[in-house]
């Protein structure tokens, strides 16, 4: 079954909050690294990821990304109690 794009996002938002490497989103998301990507570069884009460079780059969800993701999840509680 294929996930809507809030799903995959709200996914990469969450694995991202203690921050994690491209690779590890991948795994964890159940992504290829192409299709990532573009996802990544949108959050980036839209401040709801921040790029931490170090000896690796890792993606860390902003506070606004947390707002974000913690209102998808309100909205799909609200919708399972349907």
């Amino acid at each position: 079954m294929k996930r809507c794009k809030q799903a995959i996002i709200s996914e990469i938002l969450d694995i991202c909050k203690a921050g994690a490497s491209k690779t590890k989103i991948v795994y964890q998301a159940n992504l290829n690294f192409r299709s990532v990507t573009p996802y990544i570069n949108i959050l980036v884009k839209n401040n709801l990821l921040e790029v931490r460079q170090g000896k690796n780059v890792l993606y860390e969800t902003t506070d606004r990304g947390i707002t974000l993701l913690d209102n998808f999840k309100h909205i799909n509680s609200q919708l399972s109690e349907l």
